[in-house]
């Protein structure tokens, strides 16, 4: 198994891989594909900054996160973390 050399951080990558995209990440995925372990920490710390996390289940039953264009105020910043 071969991981995704991330040359920004955790946080970064997600909010650009998954912010307004419409694309979704389930904790399997984000730790098989670019070795994030707990991605319901970033999730939370996305939260915390103001951004508006959605989590619903995906085909195979466990959480799938995806992160809205827009914060809480209803703002569409580029970079917000």
């Amino acid at each position: 198994m071969s991981f995704t050399k991330l040359t920004m951080t955790q946080k970064e990558f997600l909010e650009q891989h998954l912010r307004g995209t419409g694309r979704s990440i389930s904790a399997r995925q984000a730790s098989a594909l670019y070795g994030i372990k707990n991605i319901r920490a970033r999730m939370t710390e996305f939260r915390q900054a103001g951004l508006k996390v959605n989590r619903a289940k995906n085909t195979e039953g466990y959480a799938a996160y995806s992160v809205s264009a827009r914060d809480v105020m209803g703002s569409r910043a580029n970079y917000f973390i």
